[in-house]
């Protein structure tokens, strides 16, 4: 969604709305488009120069141009690429809901789902993506703007305008008009994929998210507990997604 508010804001994307053939197989997933891109897994020497065409990005020449980078790619992306950061927090019931959704499109269209097969399940991959990006914010000390997904929906006037100006650029009035509501497809997902105390502790990691609290030192002692919990199942998903993708043959 930021991607679709920054670029009607009037900074520079750096990604296409619909990539390959996806505009045909998952727009029912978010019908305003992904706007990914090749560097959506990091600006880094894998990435730039571009490994093909040898085209290279400097940092002072794409201040103004914004890009969708996944979590993982944020981590390994060159700290002099990382201008400013804005993040939106979804609910982890409603994160797993979307993604078996987006599983489901591709099984419709391929048969089977290739990002499925490749994923360690939905929930923990929520935790593991956040709590690694609040480990980058705390290393790296980059500049960011977190906010969740039900305040931007909410009140999108406030949160809109008040990003727009901590980045300095942007039409606000033209970035709320670009918030479409109705793309929401999963509120009030229900789960009980975490046992109850990881659970409530997660809903209390997005609801600090959503009032801009200040993470405090109790609380990221916690958070380092609840990832100590979890690593292990972590990496059991991880070994067992490695397994499924050395056997994995796409459908043709």
């Amino acid at each position: 969604m930021w991607m679709q508010i920054l670029i009607a804001a009037g900074l520079k994307p750096i990604g296409e709305q619909f990539s390959d053939t996806w505009e045909e197989t998952l727009k029912d997933a978010n019908p305003s488009g992904f706007w990914e891109s090749f560097f959506r897994r990091g600006i880094n020497y894998h990435t730039n120069p571009h490994p093909e065409s040898g085209a290279y990005l400097f940092p002072h020449q794409t201040r103004r141009h914004v890009v969708k980078v996944f979590i993982p790619g944020l981590v390994h992306s060159d700290r002099a690429y990382i201008d400013h950061v804005v993040g939106t927090l979804r609910p982890w019931r409603e994160y797993e809901a979307s993604l078996h959704r987006m599983f489901a499109l591709e099984v419709q269209e391929y048969g089977r789902s290739l990002t499925q097969a490749s994923m360690i399940p939905p929930h923990l991959h929520w935790w593991t993506e956040n709590f690694s990006l609040i480990r980058d914010i705390a290393i790296k000390q980059y500049p960011v703007s977190l906010s969740t997904y039900d305040a931007l929906l909410e009140d999108p006037e406030k949160v809109i305008t008040q990003t727009l100006q901590w980045l300095g650029c942007g039409d606000a009035r033209a970035a709320i008009a670009a918030v479409k509501p109705e793309h929401r497809t999963q509120q009030g997902a229900q789960s009980d994929s975490f046992e109850p105390e990881v659970a409530q502790f997660c809903d209390e990691l997005y609801e600090t998210i959503d009032r801009r609290a200040p993470l405090g030192t109790s609380f990221v002692e916690r958070l380092n507990e609840c990832d100590e919990l979890l690593i292990d199942r972590v990496r059991e998903e991880e070994r067992k997604a490695k397994e499924r993708m050395a056997t994995f043959k796409e459908v043709p």
